[in-house]
């Protein structure tokens, strides 16, 4: 079933379309009208992907405003569609025969590199039991030219048990239409409109009591039509706003967000939020356990000293009470302040600050193990458990660098927080003092155990081999005795610090710097590579 070709009456200014037998191909009409030198009525198209042919200009005289210098193109009418009703897309999803585009997609290749044909076994049966509409509770209609609720209860007496819709990347653009197809859903608990433009929401929808999760990622959105959403949807746990360029949360009554009482999760990755402050006013969402910042313009983290400006002129919750889970990778976060600040939040032990330039020891940062011992509480971190070994070890590693760096500059402790508390814990003595003063026993006490693994790929299968090594070894040293270990004398040679929990080892590129001073503990693992 496919929806015919529109006249060119019913097009209007605003309205969202797709190239008529491609409904991924969306854009959004900005002129209705006659073209210089062609006759007939003309359709000017600012399409979303940006992939056309000009601004809205063509030969000097301007037709509209397309948001890009390539995005806008003037289409013949017949060329478009304005989509179709929900349940005629879920005719065409769930009871139409296979195209032919899908079928071809089903093969295998052979041993001579032929394409198969391949049939599903039991195909037939999940294909009748997804057309039998009384009983489906989830449906997919991704990019099938939805457009309106259509005929009046049409819905509720089609799919009265449906509990999850996703309607990702179609042409609904109006709160009312979403409004009346909820309204006919009263069993609807989770919804996604992703990738359909909306327009700014003024009113329409009836208070949904049932809507959980509400999906909204590049639709367009700002914090103010959020806020508005939010009166309708009291029950609402998880809501999703990625790639709607918000940079500010503007709350309606008070100098915090109020109401989404029982809001859970709340994900705002890829938009364009610089300031911490603009953050701190969800503070007071006392439900909230995740908060989702990826891919946004932070710089700086802080947890304030004194809460009363964030606390709600009704309540003295302490901010982000309940926050367990917060997410601020491919930031601009550079200073380990910031990190430091992460142990003030109550019940924080889930944070994610890869991409950051506190994270690149290439730009900078520091390494994995340092971030473990300076975030007392984390438990996961950039999506990797820490076990209580890797914490053990890091936070050794930690209070022995720590050491070595007082030495130059004492001044420096006020940068460690930690230090005191975790030297304390330990009882770490200065390793690098013991073992330059005194007799055998002494400098056996400041030996670590140390296994080197080749891995580079002109030097052969090498079994690995554990040496007993003093703290103050540097690493230029290590790579002249990691030459004669292996008889590597014609390479030249990278040493790299295998860490647990670390997705890339950490290149030790400081020929003077000791195993004291990296910090580098017993039982270690150092990979020795070659010059490329």
């Amino acid at each position: 079933m496919e929806d015919s070709p529109p006249s060119e009456l019913e097009f209007r200014v605003g309205q969202r379309v797709h190239v008529y037998g491609n409904p991924r191909r969306i854009g959004t009409v900005k002129y209705v009208g006659p073209v210089e030198g062609h006759p007939g009525t003309w359709i000017g198209v600012d399409w979303d992907n940006g992939d056309a042919k000009h601004d809205g200009s063509i030969k000097g005289i301007r037709y509209f405003h397309a948001k890009s210098e390539r995005s806008g193109s003037l289409v013949r009418p017949q060329n478009l569609s304005q989509g179709v009703p929900l349940v005629e897309a879920l005719e065409i999803r769930y009871r139409g025969d296979s195209t032919k585009d899908e079928e071809d997609e089903m093969y295998v290749l052979s041993a001579s590199n032929r394409r198969v044909s391949i049939q599903l076994v039991g195909k037939d049966k999940v294909q009748d039991k997804l057309s039998r509409f009384e009983e489906l509770t989830s449906a997919s209609l991704s990019y099938m030219g939805v457009s309106s609720p259509g005929i009046p209860h049409h819905i509720n007496t089609t799919i009265p048990n449906m509990k999850e819709l996703d309607l990702t990347g179609n042409l609904l653009s109006e709160w009312k239409d979403v409004g009346a197809i909820c309204e006919q859903l009263p069993l609807l608990g989770t919804l996604n409109l992703s990738n359909n433009f909306m327009s700014p929401y003024r009113s329409g929808l009836p208070l949904l009591k049932n809507i959980h999760v509400l999906v909204l990622n590049n639709t367009a959105v700002d914090w103010v039509q959020v806020q508005l959403l939010g009166q309708s949807l009291p029950t609402l746990e998880e809501l999703h706003l990625m790639g709607n360029n918000i940079s500010r949360i503007l709350p309606t009554s008070s100098t915090v967000v109020q109401g989404f009482d029982s809001l859970r999760l709340l994900n705002l990755d890829d938009n364009c939020i610089a300031e911490w402050e603009e953050i701190m006013k969800l503070s007071q969402l006392t439900s909230l356990e995740q908060l989702y910042l990826n891919k946004n313009c932070l710089n700086c983290i802080h947890y304030p000293d004194h809460a009363g400006k964030y606390e709600s002129e009704v309540t003295c919750h302490k901010p982000f009470q309940n926050l367990r889970c917060l997410l601020l990778g491919g930031n601009n976060i550079g200073d380990l302040a910031s990190v430091d600040s992460l142990n003030l939040f109550p019940k924080l032990m889930d944070v994610r600050l890869s991409e950051n330039l506190v994270t690149d020891p290439a730009r900078g940062g520091v390494p994995r193990f340092i971030l473990i011992a300076r975030l007392a509480k984390v438990q996961i971190l950039n999506g990797s458990e820490i076990s209580p070994r890797e914490r053990k070890d890091s936070e050794i590693r930690y209070v022995r660098l720590v050491m070595s760096r007082l030495l130059a500059n004492p001044e420096e402790i006020k940068q460690h927080p930690r230090f005191s508390e975790l030297n304390k814990f330990y009882g770490i003595e200065d390793e690098r003092t013991s073992t330059g003063t005194s007799g055998p026993q002494t400098m056996a006490s400041g030996l670590l155990s140390i296994t080197l693994k080749c891995v580079g790929p002109s030097m052969g299968e090498k079994p690995p081999l554990t040496k007993k090594l003093p703290a103050t070894t540097t690493v230029g040293k290590l790579k002249l005795l990691c030459e004669s270990f292996f008889k590597l004398q014609s390479l030249k040679l990278k040493l790299y610090l295998q860490e647990e929990g670390s997705p890339l080892p950490l290149l030790l590129d400081n020929d003077m710097a000791s195993f004291f001073d990296l910090g580098i503990g017993n039982e270690s693992i150092i990979l020795v590579d070659e010059e490329s």
